[in-house]
């Protein structure tokens, strides 16, 4: 055999080596990406919710200014514009030198930025000051097969059992079973059951829920075996107690 044909097969067997371990390389990289792709957990909806698992509230969140609410605004450079403002029906208020501004549901540290920001176009680097003087005491509710049905102030560490006797306790006509509707976010409330019954023959004495403010206990008149986990809730105000079934 020449030389030529030894150096042509010798080239050919090489290329064929080089394309048979590129080729192994991608199938490799191929294989480990789908690995991967399986073993990967699957996106969560927790940030956006869903009717069925919405958006949970932080820990510890705060207070929303509410219609009517009392506000102090204060400049310490410029106290000519302190001001003692109320919140308006429609969840504006009106300042000195900017005019209206809306900020009905919002913080007080997301107040101050957004005065900051609004006062930023007539002051130089403006420093404000909000403070709180009046606003919507903690209340409770309670609806449904009770002596005292309506709403009632959260002064002090109060479980369900409790709201109940405070709301004249159950009617004959009442079951055990209760519901407690708790806002989770602002447009979901998180309903629980519980069974006044077993509570008040000293069983799971420990599932006896504290109070949160805005919470609301509905006591029906027969027993119900399938309920919504989550109902809505609009602009404050609470679905009809029937519509978690």
């Amino acid at each position: 055999m020449s030389n030529l044909a030894t150096l042509a097969i010798r080239m050919t067997v090489f290329f064929l080596a080089v394309a048979a371990s590129a080729f192994g390389q991608l199938g490799q990289t191929a294989t480990n990406s789908a690995q991967e792709t399986a073993q990967a957990p699957p996106p969560s909806n927790a940030a956006q919710g869903s009717p069925d698992r919405p958006v949970l509230q932080h820990r510890n969140p705060r207070y929303q200014v509410m219609r009517d609410d009392v506000l102090s605004v204060s400049f310490p450079l410029a106290p000519e514009l302190n001001q003692k403002i109320t919140v308006q029906p429609d969840g504006y208020i009106t300042m000195q030198n900017i005019g209206s501004l809306y900020i009905q549901q919002m913080t007080v540290p997301e107040i101050v930025e957004a005065l900051k920001k609004a006062y930023a176009k007539v002051l130089h680097d403006p420093i404000i000051d909000v403070d709180l003087i009046d606003f919507q005491k903690p209340y409770f509710m309670v609806s449904g097969q009770v002596g005292k049905p309506g709403q009632y102030d959260l002064r002090y560490d109060t479980t369900v059992a409790e709201a109940i006797a405070v709301a004249g306790g159950f009617l004959p006509t009442a079951k055990t079973q209760v519901f407690v509707y708790h806002r989770i976010s602002s447009g979901w409330m998180e309903v629980k059951k519980l069974s006044l019954k077993d509570l008040l023959n000293g069983k799971n004495v420990n599932e006896d829920i504290q109070m949160q403010p805005g919470d609301m206990v509905f006591v029906p008149e027969k027993f119900i075996t399938n309920f919504k986990k989550y109902v809505p809730y609009t602009a404050g105000i609470y679905a009809n107690p029937q519509s978690l079934f």
